[in-house]
């Protein structure tokens, strides 16, 4: 089972993570998600439990528990959808933010020449 989990600390680290899952069963791996950018964390991570009953039994005795001065926020992590991309934008717009209203130019587009 793959399971989410938010509202990390920055200064936690894989093993932390590790340690923190590692009463409820075994780990398949733990991580934190860093920037490319930075190398910072990102402020959360993933964990893969090899059996789904103690990935089960991880979230519940790890969702809202205080981890380095954190409540934590764990659940079941959602498969990537084709629509997934991370970074900038949202809502299916592009990195230009989409058509927002108002002037709009008449020059036609790049596939227009």
């Amino acid at each position: 089972m793959n399971i989410y989990v938010a509202n990390v600390p920055y200064s936690v680290k894989d093993q932390d993570l590790h340690e923190l899952f590692a009463p409820f069963g075994e780990l398949t791996s733990a991580k934190i998600i860093m920037d490319r950018a930075t190398n910072r964390s990102r402020g959360f991570g993933f964990v893969e439990m090899a059996d789904d009953d103690a990935g089960r039994a991880a979230i519940e005795g790890t969702n809202g528990k205080n981890f380095h001065g954190r409540d934590l926020v764990v659940n079941e992590a959602r498969p990537r959808t084709e629509g997934d991309r991370g970074g900038f934008g949202g809502g299916g717009r592009s990195f230009g933010g989409g058509d927002r209203g108002g002037y709009r130019s008449e020059r036609p587009r790049r596939e227009e020449y």
